[in-house]
């Protein structure tokens, strides 16, 4: 099983950034359940909610970069 995901970062203003969209296989998807940070493009990120957008079938993780995640 694969499932395209979407990893949105929330900017300071509010709005959203997609930063990254790719497919995931099974053991990423598995992996997720078990972490609460990621890297993207060598930046960490806290995972905040997951969408789950049923009509395009993709997975949006919401993240926030991890220095304004602590502040």
């Amino acid at each position: 099983m694969e499932a395209n995901v979407l990893i949105i970062e929330k900017l300071e203003n509010g709005e959203l950034k997609t930063i990254d969209e790719r497919t995931w296989n099974t053991t990423m998807l598995a992996m997720m359940e078990h972490a609460n940070f990621l890297l993207v493009g060598g930046k960490e990120y806290e995972m905040i909610e997951g969408r789950l957008d049923v009509e395009n079938q993709k997975l949006e993780v919401l993240v926030l970069p991890i220095n304004k995640a602590i502040e």
